[in-house]
């Protein structure tokens, strides 16, 4: 039986990210491709990551003539996890397309399950909800039998006689381990080095450590793994890190965690087993400022090459981290920030405005935080509201006319708040471009101070237009950089 892979993340349709240029492929995709194959099932991928629509898929339709379709897309990226409607387009076109070279189509995503019915109407014959790797494997096994025995699967919503139906909840996978690498060997690794060479001339590759997020952030959107917490053992990963590392000859590496390291007993082990195999990379998290401060957390991070943190810190006011059910404080914030600078690793914070109840004053105390600690890197974003989160159900009604972003820089803000829409879109234009003049301001005066070198010079130069200088600062910083 011939199952033919793919996911509906197109770069090319996601304007802000095609100009960032840092591909990363569908991790997910890979594990359930890996898991297929070794049950003997003929198994190929067609990467929609530098396509240009969905009506692409239908060459390798014609040559391989697959039985199923699988579109699966990679739950562990925040941008499959936004459910954008240019993406859910592009499904739509590959499952229409599908249809007409007599496939079967099953659909993996958080946007599939939450608009179900319009996936049906679009050419999906079965659609999974939750953790998708072994409902897929039992779904295929009963296609490929003809038993239709669907009832028996966990996760599974079809429809029969025009009916939907919804099988019983499939309980998430607890060993990780148990699952085979991911089938990397399926992705043309060359089109992912080449940009990311071209553009940042250093080589990325994505890995996840864990499945789930055990806290409970009240617009934070769970479709998969709900608050449970699965994590693979540190050995699992430094194995699979020492394989791709050998074979793709990568140097940098995004582990797409909700939260990585949550147990510092794992961050210790990690840290321990990177050095006795002398791997050598940098890496770059998500965490949170509370875990962060947990005895040697940032010691053991730095020891095994992290040199950038990204801090869910949303807010400098408290009054809105606690109607997020954060569970964090601006205090832990700030401490957290000051510990990973002086672990020389770079901190970054992402931060949303616009949440229910937000006042000018709220927004002045972020403005506050950030311009305090001066992160390497921010993320500024608008509340969003996802299916599944008490922040959605809130503000649901208001959803009439649009309920989701069409590429991750929409940032329209889709319910009524204190401000209109214009406001938000004025505010993070105006937040970013101050936030870069202080940031340029101080890369200046370090540079003039201490002189040029590549890791500054590249910033001045990313930075150089929104530097308020002097001719004569000016003049001497272009001879400085002549001089590198």
């Amino acid at each position: 039986m011939k199952v033919l892979f793919t996911h509906s993340y197109f770069l090319k349709l996601d304007v802000k990210q095609y100009q960032n240029k840092t591909p990363y492929a569908p991790l997910a995709t890979l594990y359930a491709a890996a898991l297929l194959r070794q049950n003997k099932f003929d198994v190929s991928l067609f990467d929609v990551q530098f396509c240009n629509s969905g009506h692409d898929i239908a060459d390798t339709l014609t040559r391989t003539k697959p039985d199923v379709l699988v579109i699966y897309d990679d739950g562990f990226n925040y941008l499959s996890k936004m459910c954008l409607t240019n993406m859910r387009h592009a499904a739509f076109q590959m499952q229409q397309v599908a249809k007409l070279h007599g496939c079967k189509v099953i659909v993996s995503s958080s946007d599939a399950t939450d608009n179900y019915e319009k996936y049906f109407d679009n050419g999906a014959d079965y659609i999974i909800a939750g953790e998708a790797e072994y409902t897929l494997l039992d779904l295929v096994n009963v296609i490929k039998s003809r038993s239709n025995n669907f009832d028996s699967i966990g996760g599974l919503i079809y429809k029969k006689d025009n009916a939907v139906c919804k099988t019983a909840k499939r309980q998430v996978l607890k060993n990780l381990d148990e699952l085979p690498f991911p089938a990397w060997d399926l992705i043309d690794i060359a089109a992912y080095k080449k940009m990311w060479l071209t553009k940042h001339g250093y080589f990325s590759l994505n890995f996840v450590t864990t499945r789930g997020c055990p806290y409970k952030c009240n617009w934070c959107a769970k479709p998969i793994y709900g608050n449970r917490y699965n994590s693979h053992s540190p050995k699992y990963i430094v194995d699979l890190i020492a394989d791709l590392q050998q074979k793709y000859n990568f140097n940098h590496i995004w582990f797409a965690d909700d939260i990585f390291g949550l147990k510092p007993s794992w961050l210790a082990e990690f840290a321990k087993l990177v050095d006795e195999q002398k791997l050598k990379f940098t890496y770059k998290i998500q965490s949170r400022a509370d875990l962060l401060l947990e005895e040697n957390a940032i010691k053991h991070l730095a020891l095994s090459g992290c040199t950038n943190v990204w801090m869910g810190a949303e807010s400098g006011s408290q009054k809105i981290l606690d109607a997020m059910d954060k569970g964090i404080t601006v205090e832990q914030i700030y401490e957290a920030t000051d510990l990973l600078k002086k672990h020389n690793i770079q901190p970054a914070l992402f931060l949303q405005f616009g949440y229910p109840g937000e006042t000018l004053a709220d927004i002045k105390l972020t403005t506050k935080m950030v311009h305090d600690l001066m992160p390497d890197y921010i993320g500024v974003s608008v509340s969003y509201p996802l299916p599944g989160t008490k922040f959605y159900e809130t503000v649901k009604n208001d959803l009439q006319q649009k309920a989701n972003w069409n590429d991750s820089d929409d940032l329209d803000l889709l319910f009524k708040n204190t401000y209109n829409n214009n406001f938000y879109k004025q505010l993070h234009r105006h937040f970013h471009k101050n936030y870069r003049k202080k940031q340029a301001t101080q890369t200046l005066k370090k540079v003039l101070d201490n002189g040029v070198n590549k890791r500054s010079l590249k910033k001045i130069t990313s930075l150089l237009y929104y530097i308020p200088v002097t001719f004569i600062e000016q003049q001497k910083l272009k001879r400085l950089t002549r001089v590198q």
